[in-house]
């Protein structure tokens, strides 16, 4: 994986230094090698980035067709937003309105892209099960909490069109339902719960990822970034800083840390916006009781800039949220004192509570507000999937396996991305429309963002 350079401080792109994470923490032994390379390698495929949707790939390729590939990762294999995420495995990937959605794309295509979304979380589930991955499954659906009275009403119109456009198992919960099964706050005015949908420990499925690609014959090799790329007799020769690899195709699985450098064609189609959270100490029994805490849900609440939650297993509350727009890493303690100040304001009987962890990666978004799957148009031997707003988990992996099927399967000359796939994934993305100012978009579109919500309450 390889930054975009220069996008945010550089502190987000220290490739020998892992996140102080609580899933570093609790991730276990890495049961892989993955060594840097260092001479002259040759493949049928090498794969840019080694996060959720380069190791499906792998692991897809290796296992299922056979095929000779190699993925290239900048820092140790997940280092970026694979393993340091929330953890929600759940139904999402888009950034637009289902109302936008049904005009671009039509109802038929629009319920085929959520219906891909639940099967995507069911790929990630039997990932787990076929590949011996323990990355702590918890809960039974996702879970968005209305802030006020008025969006609660707007989450039972939510859940309706779920049911009748979507398909989707959609369950809307009174307040007094979900103080049942949930949890108490000032903040709580009822809730939407929608299957299937879970939450694991995202540093363990990668690592898992890792393990069963390179035991089904993928090779992997960290710190390994990819400093110059060329073409040459119908071959790709990717360099790193102590060795190359030549390969007939490659797949660039970067997401929000694209190489825009080293990859053009793709400059200017994703914006990479920081994501903090924080993780308390061990809740005892006592604490959440004082909250009628009930829920092992993946949880987020209904705001325009929401957080996103989960009690863990050992009684910790992960709280997520947006971060500061310059990078820079006293931006980021002004936010982590936000958080925690947010924190006691929506659970009271929690305020002041140690915090054990806190750390920050990048979350991808682009213009078009949707994951992206395709080829280069002048040269179908190069593959991308990126763009998956927050929803990685489950987007990337589908991703990946999508990508590999593509790959390995007799169409794989084509350029055309297959019909099979949704609409809403097919094919690039638009640039920004202006790709130099995109950290103004991004703040103009946070203010907006912030606006909204205080005209909301």
């Amino acid at each position: 994986m390889t930054a975009v350079t220069g996008f945010h401080h550089p502190s987000l792109y220290e490739f020998t230094a892992t996140e102080p994470s609580y899933w570093e923490a609790t991730a276990g032994p890495r049961h892989f090698s993955a060594p840097r390379l260092e001479v002259a390698e040759q493949a049928d495929v090498a794969i840019i980035g080694g996060g959720y949707t380069g190791l499906s790939a792998a692991l897809h390729l290796a296992r299922d067709f056979g095929v000779d590939v190699r993925v290239l990762e900048a820092g140790p294999i997940g280092w970026g937003a694979s393993g340091r995420n929330g953890g929600f495995c759940s139904i999402g990937g888009v950034k637009m309105s289902l109302k936008r959605q049904l005009r671009l794309f039509g109802r038929d295509e629009t319920r085929r892209y959520y219906q891909s979304q639940a099967e995507a979380i069911e790929l990630v589930r039997s990932l787990g099960q076929d590949e011996a991955i323990d990355f702590q499954a918890q809960g039974d659906g996702e879970v968005t909490v209305a802030a006020t009275p008025a969006h609660y009403r707007a989450l039972v119109e939510q859940a309706e069109a779920h049911r009748s456009l979507l398909g989707l198992d959609s369950e809307i919960l009174s307040r007094d339902a979900f103080l049942e099964q949930g949890y108490d706050s000032p903040e709580q005015h009822g809730a939407l719960k929608l299957r299937p949908t879970f939450g694991l420990h995202p540093l363990r499925y990668v690592l898992g990822l890792a393990a069963a690609a390179e035991r089904r014959g993928a090779r992997l090799h960290g710190h390994s970034e990819v400093v110059s790329w060329e073409k040459a007799d119908g071959r790709h020769l990717l360099r790193t800083a102590a060795g190359s690899l030549a390969a007939r195709h490659v797949i660039v699985a970067c997401n929000g840390y694209m190489p825009e450098g080293l990859v053009p064609r793709l400059a200017g189609r994703v914006m990479p916006v920081q994501s903090n959270i924080i993780v308390t100490r061990p809740l005892t029994p006592e604490e959440q009781a004082a909250q009628r805490w009930r829920n092992d849900c993946p949880t987020i609440d209904s705001r325009h800039l929401f957080f996103y939650y989960r009690l863990l297993p050992d009684g910790r509350l992960m709280l997520g949220g947006r971060g500061a727009l310059s990078g820079h890493p006293r931006a980021a303690d002004r936010i982590y004192r936000w958080m925690e100040r947010r924190l006691g304001e929506i659970w009271p009987h929690w305020r002041g509570i140690e915090i054990s962890h806190r750390w920050r990666g990048l979350v991808c978004l682009n213009w078009e507000g949707r994951p992206a799957i395709g080829k280069f148009p002048d040269d179908p031997s190069v593959l991308f999937g990126f763009g998956y707003h927050g929803n990685g988990v489950n987007t990337a992996t589908w991703t990946g396996r999508a990508l590999a099927e593509w790959l390995a399967g007799s169409n794989a000359s084509d350029s055309v991305v297959p019909a099979h796939l949704p609409a809403a994934v097919r094919g690039p993305v638009k640039p920004f429309p202006v790709p130099g100012l995109r950290k103004l978009t991004l703040q103009a579109a946070i203010s907006l963002n912030r606006l909204r919500d205080l005209v909301s309450n």
